[in-house]
């Protein structure tokens, strides 16, 4: 009897005084249990139109600053002492044309750094809620920008642009693969990306108009207010997970719930019998375990061929499309004194790159979404887009450049979708915010970043926009030729692989640790908290 009622007063202790590790793990279980939740409003063609939406801000962000009625010109000064203003922001702050090119610089630097952190946090955080950060830091940045009152104050502002558009960057692709249709994922990824060109002829439209009427500040105060939006539905919107990174009705999931519940038992007695000391020690340990995580991630990345080989092509390909970007409006004045280049450019670019970059993708789910049909498709239209694009600046006649630059610009920008695609599947789920990632960082650091600056070095050398858009223009060819390589390569879909944590450990659970829905999550988080 005495050892009956010594049970029976255990149970109700442990009623009255539940183990933290017990509420999480029931909670969690009995989250699994309930019927499915009604469909949402947030329907996949929503979210891709969203996304899209948010990449197009991104992009005539850059392209406004780019534009002549926002970047403007300096103070100029005649030998016989006459002086006229200004305009823009180097007109504004009097900035030299290297300064004008640090803020180019300052932004990518920025978008470049942060890429790979927001990529590995992905792991460990919820990526839809870090979008949120992201666009949020951005919306503020943008801000800062049309208050800037020096070079310092703007460059800084850049940079903080650029590591605020780092994080949907990194992560806005693979939440698309994910939920496109089967059939679709390609175009889907071409319309996503489409806004690229988009974007950027629209800055250069937006800027011109904005800067020309008003003051080159209201641009930038514009961007901000169609951001902010979204930067708030980052937060207020139930989070999406990506493929790779367990779902909390899993079983996996499961588990990792119930190794983090013994874990935060364990942690509350080492809180009570440790020191300071080991407390530091365990975040030294965390963070090592980090960095040591995304050494092995790269690690994978740098032995895949197929990643490699896509990668070397598209930085190839960027640093043409970079150049042009940045040069084009002022070699199309210079070659056939194109009175109105901004617009002329703008518009060639935005129908070439909404119909190239859509027919891209629609081309590659058309003849079977593979790996293999991706580089096909990636050395053909690469090839004879150069092949137009050369041509075009052989021409003398303006009208004659444009038809066939428009051809060739139609077919170049057909490679956004396979390109990406092949970077998508050629990694496991979980690999692809870290593939997307260093892709950019890639395709930054040694293609466009240097390529307007040697661009314009040539040019200084050999003082011939026609010359210097050919040089620039041959390296297509190349780039053709890297993508043709892949062909050969053995690559396989690993869209459908099974994440590399099969098996959560106490020691990685924080970078498994699925995101619980409604109370749950709060009721975690709390107990959680030492």
């Amino acid at each position: 009897m005495a050892q009956e009622d010594e049970v029976k007063g255990a149970k109700v202790s442990s009623e009255e005084n539940p183990n933290p590790s017990t509420v999480v793990i029931e909670m969690a279980r009995s989250s699994t249990a309930l019927s499915p939740p009604a469909p949402s409003w947030f329907t996949p063609k929503r979210l891709l139109v969203i996304f899209c939406v948010i990449n197009l801000i991104n992009y005539v962000d850059r392209g406004a600053i780019a534009s002549n009625g926002v970047n403007g010109s300096r103070r100029t000064c005649s030998k016989s002492g006459t002086c006229t203003f200004g305009s823009g922001i180097q007109g504004d702050f009097n900035l030299s044309n290297f300064e004008d090119g640090v803020l180019s610089s300052a932004f990518m630097v920025g978008l470049l750094v942060a890429c790979p952190i927001f990529a590995s946090l992905a792991k460990s955080v919820n990526p839809f809620r870090l979008i949120g950060v992201g666009l949020s830091v951005w919306t503020i940045a943008v801000v800062g920008c049309g208050f800037s009152f020096n070079f310092w104050t703007i460059t800084i502002c850049r940079m903080l642009v650029g590591v605020g558009e780092a994080s949907f960057i990194s992560l806005a692709a693979p939440f698309i693969d994910d939920n496109a249709p089967v059939a679709k994922k390609t175009l889907w990824l071409g319309i996503f990306y489409m806004c690229i060109p988009t974007g950027y002829a629209l800055g250069y439209v937006y800027g011109g108009l904005i800067g020309g009427h008003f003051n080159w500040r209201f641009a930038f105060y514009g961007e901000a207010i169609l951001m902010l939006p979204f930067a708030v539905l980052g937060f207020v919107m139930k989070p999406l997970q990506l493929k790779g990174f367990a779902p909390a009705e899993s079983k996996k999931a499961l588990t990792s719930i119930e190794t983090a519940a013994l874990e935060v038992q364990d942690a509350g007695v080492s809180v009570v019998k440790g020191s300071m000391k080991s407390s530091k020690s365990n975040c030294a340990f965390i963070d090592l375990k980090q960095f040591s995580r995304f050494m092995m991630d790269m690690k994978v990345l740098l032995l895949e061929k197929v990643y490699v080989v896509n990668v070397l092509g598209y930085i190839a390909y960027n640093f043409v499309i970079g150049a042009y970007s940045y040069w084009g409006p002022k070699a199309g004045y210079n070659i056939y004194n194109m009175s109105n280049a901004d617009m002329i450019f703008g518009g060639v670019t935005i129908v070439c790159g909404i119909v190239g970059t859509i027919g891209g993708g629609y081309v590659l789910d058309f003849i079977n979404s593979t790996i293999s049909n991706a580089f096909k498709l990636l050395s053909a239209v690469t090839f004879v887009g150069a092949i137009f694009c050369f041509s075009a600046f052989c021409f003398k006649n303006m009208y004659a450049f444009l038809a066939f630059f428009a051809i060739g610009e139609l077919l170049v920008f057909a490679t956004q979708a396979p390109v990406n695609y092949v970077c998508l599947h050629c990694v496991k789920p979980s690999l692809r915010p870290i593939s997307m990632a260093m892709s950019t960082v890639a395709i930054h650091i040694f293609g466009d970043v240097p390529s307007s600056p040697l661009v314009g070095v040539l040019q200084d050398h050999i003082d011939n926009w026609r010359k210097t858009a050919l040089i620039l223009t041959s390296i297509l060819f190349p780039a053709a030729v890297i993508w043709f390589i892949g062909i050969f390569l053995h690559g396989v879909d690993r869209f459908d692989e099974e994440s590399e944590h099969p098996q959560v450990t106490t020691a990685d659970r924080s970078n498994t640790m699925p995101l619980l829905d409604g109370k749950a999550a709060g009721a975690a988080e709390t107990l959680a908290e030492p």
